[in-house]
């Protein structure tokens, strides 16, 4: 139960739904405990009949009816309270899903890239689905049910004890045997609950990377290995939730058993004990018979309410691994942060640490606000990592990384990303209208804003001429788009944030050279006062910037304007030459 600690707090929070659910629950039982009662009296009134003791059968007849309405009056009573219990306490475990999915979700958006390069999206996903639902149904049907069997039980041996002492000990024998069980078999259940838990994990993961690569899976024509290894995960899958399942089934076979044993028991001993005068009535029997049933369901309950349990803990355990995950990129700044756009490196080192790939080793140049830096470079030179530690997305190892003169760490996090409008080199746009994904730059932002945002782009008339328009739907991660309208979209959302950073990787890669002048053009009018890094592979998109700086294997082999460089042998010069003759320089 350590593991479920965790839901302490919402507990609290919901104290008096559940405070107001645990009386309605033994108003519930004591109403429905009137049944047993009833019928005792009933028997006993006819036993007395047919002893002679009562003479008027018209006497036994109107007792008989009053029972018989007071039993309808109890359950229909006893009805109504349960409705209410469950009202209000599985409402509770509503809530409580609710509460704990914003906070996994949350935790999900403070965690840092490291995180999401170690861990699969589809165990991700499996945590805040599948192991959320176990958990809702602990703080749901688990603590109703428990509360139910306690109150149950207690109201119903005091009624027991007060009749029949000695035949209540005799009838309570097989508890003890149905604790031992019970604790045994949880054990069991809760390490099979752990590795179904994983393989469902496995199983997700396996399916949400082939559903995001089907293209790939499709044109390499591998959906017969791509199936047997999901039906081989399934059967694995299948095979643990089977052992699970094995366990499980053990409960109710032996709650069944407990209980006929202890019905056994109340006819036998209770049958001794009216035959020798130390019951009473032979409606006591009756009465003791009826509670060992009712008592049937909620003792079955303690075995499927174990099992909950410790399939709960097994996920909540999955949940607070990573809910105590710290974010390795932290705010250490609570202040607010005015950004105006100077950035400087000094003598930057960064290694990756999933790969232990020194992507940079040394790096050092500066911007001055309202200035335009092109970054060229060979594949894995080291590009774009500069942009994503401008973005804070990682913190450099080694050396000083400053914006207005000010080391990165020293800014207010949250200011630093909103001052920066980043258009990454794999475009990325959500499951939602053209006009929404170019809005999420800014959410405010007016019809016309977008438009002028798109037209910037060069991508309006594109837009235009879908059947809906901005409205059109884009399909997951855009893929109603051509290549390069995601990556025109992708600018449109940066520059409808107006930021006074923009950052652009390799933007305009999936677009022709004519669209590519066009969007450059509007991009040099758009970004006046504004700091802007272009990571590029094409001289076109270079050669107008203030300062150009050539990355190889993480170092800066060359710096200075476009006319400086191309009059000086090396990478830069040479590359011109290339493009120049294929004529993608105009």
């Amino acid at each position: 139960m350590k593991e479920l600690q965790h839901l302490n707090k919402y507990f609290l929070k919901y104290k008096y739904q559940l405070l107001v659910g645990v009386v309605i629950t033994v108003v519930a039982r004591i109403f429905l405990l009137f049944t047993p009662r009833l019928i005792r009296q009933s028997i006993n009134v006819v036993d007395e009949f047919r002893k002679g003791t009562v003479t008027d059968i018209a006497i036994v007849k109107q007792e008989l009816v009053l029972n018989i309405l007071y039993i309808i009056g109890a359950a229909l009573i006893a009805g109504g309270f349960t409705f209410l219990m469950r009202q209000t306490i599985i409402n509770v475990s509503r809530y409580i899903e609710f509460d704990l999915k914003n906070e996994i979700y949350q935790q999900y958006q403070r965690l840092s890239l490291n995180f999401y390069k170690k861990n699969r999206t589809g165990d991700l996903m499996n945590r805040i689905s599948e192991d959320v639902g176990k958990v809702r149904m602990y703080v749901g049907p688990a603590i109703m049910y428990t509360i139910n069997t306690i109150t149950l039980f207690v109201i119903a041996l005091i009624y027991m004890f007060n009749q029949a002492p000695k035949l209540t000990l005799y009838t309570i024998i097989p508890l003890p045997i149905l604790s031992i069980a019970i604790y045994i078999l949880s054990k069991e259940i809760h390490k099979r609950s752990t590795i179904v838990q994983e393989y469902l994990s496995k199983l997700s993961t396996f399916a949400q990377e082939s559903f995001s690569g089907i293209s790939v899976i499709k044109a390499y024509g591998i959906e017969t290995q791509t199936n047997t290894s999901f039906e081989t995960l399934s059967t694995e899958n299948r095979q643990k939730q089977i052992n699970l399942t094995k366990v499980q089934a053990l409960f109710f076979p032996l709650m069944i058993l407990l209980i006929g044993a202890s019905n056994l028991l109340v006819i036998y001993i209770g049958g001794l004990q009216y035959i020798n005068g130390e019951i009473e009535s032979l409606g006591t029997i009756a009465e003791f018979i009826i509670y060992v049933n009712m008592l049937t369901w909620p003792v079955a309950t303690v075995g499927w309410v174990t099992s909950i349990v410790q399939q709960a803990e097994a996920s909540q355990k999955r949940i607070n691994e990573f809910l105590k995950e710290e974010p390795e990129i932290k705010n250490l700044v609570d202040s607010s942060s005015q950004i105006e756009g100077a950035i400087a490196f000094n003598n930057v080192h960064f290694t990756y640490e999933d790969t232990n790939i020194e992507a940079l080793k040394g790096v050092s140049f500066n911007i001055n606000k309202g200035e335009t830096l092109a970054i060229i470079g060979k594949t894995g030179s080291g590009k774009s990592t500069i942009l994503d530690l401008i973005g804070r997305l990682y913190d450099i190892n080694k050396g000083s990384l400053t914006i207005d003169n000010k080391s990165i760490r020293d800014i207010n996090l949250n200011d630093l990303r909103n001052s920066i409008g980043f258009v990454p080199q794999d475009a990325f746009l959500f499951s939602d209208s053209i006009k929404n994904n170019i809005k999420f730059g800014s959410v405010n932002a007016t019809d016309e804003d977008v438009i002028q945002a798109a037209k910037n782009a060069v991508v309006h008339k594109n837009i235009v001429n879908f059947a809906n328009g901005y409205d059109t739907v884009l399909g997951e991660r855009g893929i109603t788009l051509s290549g390069g309208q995601k990556q025109r979209v992708s600018i449109a959302r940066a520059i409808i944030k107006n930021p006074e950073i923009l950052l652009l990787d390799d933007c305009l890669s999936a677009v022709d050279t004519e669209t590519e002048e066009k969007i450059l053009n509007n991009l040099e009018q758009v970004s006046k006062g504004k700091t802007t890094i272009i990571v590029s592979h094409r001289i076109s998109s270079a050669k107008n910037a203030n300062k150009i700086i050539v990355l190889d294997e993480g170092k800066t082999i060359q710096e200075g304007t476009h006319e400086q460089l191309i009059n000086v042998d090396g990478y830069y010069k040479e590359l011109y030459l290339k493009q120049l003759s294929e004529k993608e320089i105009s």
